[in-house]
């Protein structure tokens, strides 16, 4: 199946100042793509080239076949866009901004606004200028997401959300998926990555420095907490000295029966096995020396 989107040596420059460096990524119809990476990794100038707001000072980037950047408008008409930084019509309610943004497609709503706005808790009739910067979001959120469009790209979407409303939002994500959507947003948030995500790239300075299938993630994080220092086999590597609690960590992705056999010859005070997740992954380019 041919990607839905791809990029091709994507590089932008700011003068001396490179933002992004050669990016090469293709992205399959119905996948949810995560980009991970602290401010400044460059995940937004990406999601600006796609969108056709930049030009990019070398390589390509297409979706659905049309050149990001020559052919944008058809890009648009295949997208939607939640920027980082919102920008809205503050003397319009936010059922009058859905209906201006639906009548800029020239295209009817797909989507039951109301149902959603119920889902996120919002009150669409209410002034924008009257709401939070959360409340915003929302609206916002609503917009991207109601148009049945091929692609969508959200910029950092849980920023401002509390925890109900971030789940909310990523069940939402899951469900664009089940209809056929292709889903590209960006995150700095692992946990949120790890919940919906089929594929996630880590970017660093501008540069795509890790690629990871999240199916392919077996790693698992063990905490012990142990009576006496054990005598550490050979499939393990031996971790670092116990914690303040008393208690030593360590990540495995071997089978799990060898593990297991060890550790119940061990005189443990308490046990914890849990997926390592990304946080390993994420570490090993943006860890505290970063």
């Amino acid at each position: 199946m041919a990607p839905l989107l791809s990029t091709i040596g994507l590089t932008k420059n700011y003068g001396a100042c490179r933002a992004l460096a050669d990016l090469n990524l293709e992205i399959a119809p119905g996948e949810i793509f995560g980009l991970l990476g602290p401010n400044g990794s460059g995940k937004s100038t990406a999601l600006r080239l796609l969108m056709g707001f930049l030009q990019p000072t070398a390589g390509q980037a297409t979706v659905a076949g049309f050149d990001c950047w020559r052919n944008s408008v058809e890009v648009r008409k295949r997208t939607s866009y939640l920027p980082g930084e919102l920008r809205l019509y503050e003397t319009m309610t936010g059922r009058q901004l859905i209906r201006f943004l639906s009548r800029l497609r020239n295209e009817p709503q797909t989507g039951n606004s109301d149902t959603m706005a119920k889902l996120l808790d919002i009150d669409l009739d209410r002034p924008l200028v009257q709401m939070s910067s959360g409340m915003k979001r929302k609206v916002a959120l609503i917009a991207v997401l109601l148009p049945r469009v091929d692609l969508l790209i959200l910029d950092e979407p849980t920023n401002t959300l509390d925890p109900t409303m971030r789940d909310q939002l990523l069940h939402q994500l899951i469900q664009a998926k089940q209809r056929g959507q292709t889903v590209l947003f960006s995150s700095h948030v692992l946990n949120e990555v790890e919940q919906v995500c089929d594929r996630v790239g880590i970017l660093k300075e501008g540069r795509l420095v890790h690629l990871q299938n999240m199916k392919e993630m077996t790693s698992r994080r063990v905490t012990a907490r142990f009576r006496q220092p054990p005598v550490w086999p050979e499939f393990l590597n031996r971790p670092a000295a116990p914690d303040g609690h008393g208690e030593t960590s360590f990540d495995y992705s071997g089978p799990l029966p060898p593990l297991l056999e060890w550790l119940s010859r061990q005189a443990l005070d308490d046990l914890r096995i849990a997926p390592a997740g990304l946080a390993p992954v994420y570490h090993r380019y943006h860890g505290l020396e970063s």
